[in-house]
């Protein structure tokens, strides 16, 4: 199989990640319950795993970082603590049900929800976005990165307009965490939400919330702390004001395992030999007859993926032709952005995306490429 998914989850993982989940699984008691040597060292791998990842997104520190199953789970938390009926709230066309839904069923209970639209190669108006703030504006929630088309937002240009309209920005760093840079001081990210499964090649059901030291969330889920067990309510003190109940410590232990394995090889080289790879792909199918590329390639500033329809296709079609064709895995259909494909004009039939990982080769490239200009010949 040659696998270009990697936008939905990360399939070739560094071979420590599985090595710390079993070790985990055999040695690791319940984190921040006891004192015994089997919930000591699940609790000093989570304290670390924080550390980590605090360093990576130049959060505040450890304690300002809560784990959650996945970015889905953040995105609900802090959408469900940070807003209330009549506050006013700014998303954008490129963003993932992830973002939508949570903030469509708030809409429901009387928030105010703005859209900012994208263009047909998939870009927003940041002076659009900027003339949708107003005196009731609580946040922007937006991600950092299309999933359909790999187009980057500006998150400093983004944080630099909430601050002067003193309004929270919300990021979605799902496609981004692990494998593009992110400073959420220098950005004014007031709460940044992320998977572990995607770039940072952490177990699936391991995810997290970094939060600024000036932003306060309400627990929308409450049990267990571990501490405080006397009270009523959920300790209001991050990070446990987010982490009712027992943590995923085995699958934490892989993401802290991935974060290490990251740390060594650095971002940068893992970036960069991901774009030459997506650069590799979307130079070898951009002119084949038939063959239509989405999204905003002026420049490599973005994420490694290529989404692309052939002719009037079905998507879903197509990538099963490859798959039985060359066993390429990759990923049709809607990818749960239905505004973004409305903006490309491909609600009606998807896109085919194609998305890479440092363990590429361009050798299996090159197959790709030759696959797709073979469908082009055949169904065009």
């Amino acid at each position: 199989m040659i696998y270009f998914d990697q936008a939905a989850t990360s399939f070739h993982r560094p071979p420590q990640v599985a090595d710390a989940v079993r070790d985990a699984l055999l040695t690791f008691g319940n984190a921040s319950r006891s004192t015994h040597p089997a919930s000591m060292a699940s609790a000093r791998m989570i304290y670390e795993t924080r550390q980590l990842l605090a360093e990576l997104f130049c959060a505040p520190g450890p304690e300002r970082v809560s784990f959650t199953s996945g970015a889905t789970e953040s995105l609900n938390l802090v959408i469900g603590s940070l807003l209330e009926p009549n506050d006013h709230v700014i998303t954008t066309a490129l963003d993932h049900n992830s973002v939508l839904r949570p903030l469509y069923r708030k809409e429901k209970e009387g928030v105010e929800l703005t859209v900012i639209p994208a263009d047909r190669d998939g870009r927003i108006s940041y002076q659009e976005l900027e003339g949708c703030m107003r005196a009731g504006t609580k946040a922007l929630i937006c991600t950092h990165a299309s999933n359909v088309t790999g187009n980057l937002l500006d998150i400093e240009r983004l944080g630099e307009i909430c601050r002067r309209h003193d309004v929270i920005f919300v990021l979605d760093a799902s496609q981004t965490a692990g494998i593009v840079p992110i400073d959420m001081s220098a950005c004014n990210i007031g709460a940044l939400c992320f998977t572990g499964h995607k770039s940072l090649m952490g177990p699936q059901g391991t995810g997290g919330i970094c939060l600024a030291e000036w932003l306060s969330l309400k627990p929308v889920k409450v049990g267990g702390s571990g501490f405080a067990s006397e009270q009523k309510e959920q300790p209001p003190v991050m990070p446990e004001v987010l982490e009712a109940g027992t943590l995923n410590g085995h699958g934490i232990a892989g993401l802290h395992a991935a974060l290490r394995w990251i740390q060594e090889q650095g971002t940068e080289n893992l970036r960069r030999r991901e774009l030459s790879l997506a650069q590799r792909f979307y130079e070898g199918i951009a002119g084949i007859p038939g063959v239509r590329v989405y999204g905003d390639f002026t420049s490599w500033d973005r994420c490694a993926v290529v989404s692309f329809t052939v002719g009037d296709c079905d998507s879903g079609a197509v990538s099963t032709m490859l798959w039985e064709e060359a066993e390429i895995a990759c990923r049709s259909g809607m990818h749960c952005a239905y505004p973004m494909h409305q903006a490309l004009g491909t609600e009606s039939q998807g896109t085919v995306r194609f998305s890479f990982s440092h363990f590429n080769t361009e050798e299996e490239v090159d197959r790709a490429v030759c696959a797709v200009k073979k469908l082009g010949e055949d169904l065009v």
